[in-house]
């Protein structure tokens, strides 16, 4: 996250040689270097020191509570449109709550059924956590404009606000909330891209489930936009299916994005059970593919290839499944020397994988270099585990990270160095700017706002939009130099 360090002896130096208080260490121009108040992993704070962040590095940043820890959550697709760029946004999503026993929520129902309110309270009684399904309305940020160049007659001032007085709104995002009564925490919670009614979750207590929240969408999708405040509307939903053939609990599973309906799962004992589809049901292989020497941390099916997947676990490995081909994997990485935590697959460059370990590295892997070293990139930039790793649905050569270090990183993997283009940029904006010397040129933005975030997904209809979910809740932001990136190659 672009931020400042503010009320410190050293700050008011700093703010004495760069003039400007709240300057970024990240330019608001794509490629171009910054000043650098406070570089991640190489300063240190010191005491009585707080980070402030610089919001004119965001198109829109905005926190919500979801009541509980939010574990895990997805993005739902939705029927708005499958490129949408101009504000004001909605969205709709899914979260799995994981909440302590001793947490107390006002679950009282507004029913006027005797029979609901019974049902109701029983819920209550029996879990404290629920699957939350949500629509955010009115979502209106502000497009900055890009830095112009400076003509050799004339300065730029890099900190000068952008955008015209009109793309200013000052109206709050709506929060409509469903809450469904789920027994035990939600490791993982997904919904099925081709018919996102249908979500899966992996329960605490070893079991995994199919669920149809049709009813709530719809209800969700037709409704006014209207708040809630206060209690959310509160319903009891039964599974539609309910495998409990794992002999352990677990985390990892994905929809197929090729065969609707299709899934696989993986649990902590190594096992991977694949599940296909049957008109209104499913029937799960009991036998389970197993190659891993430790838990199953994520599953990822190739966007391309119905019938290969990839998981990566805590053996270190990262391996790669064709379910017409037995039950053992067809090709084995060793990816790193930690627990792998997270890969994603490139939904547009099919050949890359990423992957994130418990070290705080990520690696880059082109499968096309499967029987040579594959590994074509590999960053040690994170100080803690690295929680969740997605590829951007929208530029084949930007991601996104996210770590225990509670930060959440941006990169892209197409930028390099350019010490001539530097220098001609410090001299249009006299000394204005500063290149770091200690921060990859990959890295894009760093967001640093949350506490223990868990996951993290792009949108994959709304163009540099991220949702990442912490132990408070959902933060929706949209760096201003990452959409910027996008829009000067795509949209």
């Amino acid at each position: 996250m672009v931020r400042s360090i503010k009320n410190l002896k050293k700050t008011e130096r700093k703010i004495k040689e760069s003039k400007k208080r709240d300057s970024s260490y990240f330019s608001k121009v794509p490629y171009a270097p910054a000043k650098v108040v406070w570089e991640p992993w190489v300063d240190e704070l010191e005491e009585g020191e707080e980070l402030q962040f610089d919001p004119s590095t965001y198109n829109y940043l905005q926190k919500f509570r979801t009541g509980s820890s939010c574990l895990s959550f997805d993005i739902i697709h939705d029927s708005l449109g499958l490129v949408r760029s101009e504000f004001p946004h909605t969205l709709f999503g899914i979260v799995g709550t994981q909440a302590p026993s001793r947490h107390k929520r006002n679950l009282e129902p507004r029913r006027k059924a005797q029979d609901a309110e019974a049902c109701l309270r029983k819920a209550k009684k029996a879990s404290l956590n629920y699957i939350g399904i949500f629509k955010i309305s009115n979502i209106s940020g502000k497009k900055h404009d890009l830095l112009p160049y400076a003509t050799d007659d004339e300065d730029v001032d890099i900190d000068s606000e952008s955008g015209s007085d009109e793309d200013d709104v000052n109206s709050e995002p709506i929060f409509q909330f469903f809450e469904i009564p789920h027994q035990g925490c939600v490791n993982r919670i997904r919904a099925m891209s081709q018919k996102p009614y249908i979500c899966a979750t992996w329960a605490e207590r070893g079991h995994v489930q199919v669920w149809d929240f049709t009813s709530q969408l719809n209800t969700l999708m037709e409704s006014e936009a209207q708040s809630c405040h206060g209690g959310n509307t509160i319903n009891v939903v039964a599974p539609l299916f309910n495998f409990d053939g794992h002999k352990d609990e677990g985390f990892a599973m994905d929809w197929n994005p090729v065969v609707p309906g299709r899934l696989i799962s993986g649990d902590r004992n190594s096992c991977i059970h694949l599940w296909e589809p049957s008109s209104d049901s499913w029937i799960v292989d009991r036998n389970p593919f197993v190659g891993h020497k430790a838990s199953v941390e994520d599953l990822q099916w190739s966007p391309t290839e119905e019938n290969v997947f990839a998981s990566c676990s805590v053996d270190g490995n990262i391996s790669l499944w064709d379910t017409r081909i037995g039950k053992s994997p067809t090709v084995f990485l060793k990816a790193h020397n930690t627990d792998v935590n997270a890969i994603s697959w490139n939904r547009l460059e099919s050949f890359m994988i990423v992957s994130g370990s418990d070290d705080g590295a990520f690696s880059i892997w082109d499968l096309r270099l499967i029987k040579e070293d594959s590994r074509v990139a590999h960053f040690e930039c994170h100080k803690q585990p690295i929680t969740s790793i997605e590829w951007c649905p929208h530029e084949a050569s930007t991601l996104a990270v996210s770590s225990a270090d509670d930060q959440l990183t941006i990169w892209d993997l197409s930028l390099e160095r350019d010490e001539e283009g530097e220098a001609e940029f410090k001299a249009r904006f006299k000394e204005q700017a500063t290149a770091s010397q200690h921060l990859p040129p990959q890295l894009l933005f760093v967001h640093h706002s949350q506490k223990d975030i868990k996951e993290l997904h792009w949108h994959p209809q709304i163009p540099g939009m991220i949702l990442s979910g912490d132990i408070d809740g959902l933060d929706i932001l949209m760096p201003f130099n990452v959409l910027s990136t996008l829009s000067r190659r795509h949209i």
